[in-house]
C-alpha cells in the first residue's frame, strides 16, 4: 500500500457509520466513562487530604487530565516533596501519552485546532477505545465518545471527592480503584486473541512482568511507563 493510498484512506470519511454500529460505539465509549469517571471521587478526596483546596483540586482535573499524573502529583505533595518535584513526577508519567499520540495521530487524521483540541483528551481509555476500530471515522467516534464521557464524569466526581473529602474514608473500600484497569484490560483483550496476535501476546506478557517486578522498587505510576517502554521496544526491534 503507498503512501498516497494511505492517506487518501484515513482523509476520506467513506461511508457513514451504521446506527447500530455508531450506538454500540457511544454506548461503549459511556460505558468506559462510567467506570473511570467514578474514580476521580477518590482522586478528589485524596487531593484535598494532601493539602489541596476544592478549586485548586477541580482545576487539576480540569487542566492536566490524566489520572496518573494527578495522583503522582498530590502524592508527592501529601509525602512532604516540593511543587516542582511533584510538577516533574506527574510530567515523567504523562509522557506516555506522547507514545499515543504517535499512534493515534495518522488513524484520527485530525489537523490543526482539531488535532490540539483532540491531544486534551488523548488518555489511556480513549486511545483504547480507538485503536480497535478498523476506519477513522469509527475511531474518531470511539475516541470521542469516550474521551468527552470520561472528562465529565472524572470532573463531576472529582469535585463531589473534593467536597466530601476525609469522609470517604479509603476509596479501595468501594473497589473504585479496580474500575479503571479492568474496563482498560476488557478494551485491549480483543487485540490478543486469534493466531495473528501471538506477538502482541508476548509482549503483553513481557510488559506485564516487568510491571508487577517493577511495582515493590518505583513510586505508583512507574511501572505502567516501564511497561510502556517495553512495548516501545519491541517495536523498534522489529521495524
Amino acid at each position: 500500500m503507498t503512501a498516497g493510498y494511505r492517506r487518501r484512506v484515513l482523509e476520506d470519511p467513506g461511508p457513514s457509520i451504521p446506527p447500530e454500529e455508531r450506538a454500540g460505539i457511544v454506548r461503549d465509549g459511556l460505558g468506559v466513562g462510567v467506570a473511570t469517571g467514578a474514580y476521580g471521587v477518590s482522586f478528589g478526596a485524596v487531593s484535598v487530604a494532601a493539602g489541596l483546596d476544592v478549586w485548586q483540586t477541580c482545576v487539576l482535573s480540569l487542566v492536566m487530565f490524566t489520572g496518573a499524573s494527578q495522583f503522582a502529583l498530590v502524592g508527592v505533595l501529601a509525602s512532604g516533596g516540593s511543587a516542582p518535584s511533584a510538577a516533574a513526577t506527574a510530567l515523567l508519567l504523562g509522557t506516555r501519552n506522547t507514545l499515543y499520540g504517535l499512534r493515534l495521530a495518522p488513524l484520527l487524521a485530525w489537523s490543526g485546532w482539531r488535532r490540539a483540541a483532540a491531544a486534551h483528551l488523548l488518555i489511556d481509555e480513549s486511545t483504547a477505545m480507538s485503536v480497535n476500530r478498523r476506519s477513522s471515522p469509527t475511531a474518531r467516534l470511539g475516541f470521542l465518545s469516550t474521551g468527552l464521557a470520561v472528562f465529565v464524569l472524572w470532573n463531576a466526581a472529582t469535585l463531589l471527592g473534593a467536597v466530601a473529602g476525609n469522609a470517604l474514608g479509603d476509596p479501595r473500600t468501594y473497589g473504585l480503584d479496580a474500575a479503571v484497569g479492568a474496563a482498560f484490560l476488557a478494551l485491549l483483550w480483543p487485540r490478543l486473541q486469534g493466531r495473528a496476535a501471538g506477538q502482541e501476546r508476548v509482549v503483553a506478557v513481557g510488559a506485564a512482568a516487568v510491571a508487577l517486578a517493577a511495582v515493590p522498587l518505583v513510586p505508583s505510576g512507574v511501572p505502567v511507563l516501564a511497561a510502556g517502554a517495553v512495548a516501545l521496544l519491541v517495536g523498534v526491534l522489529r521495524r
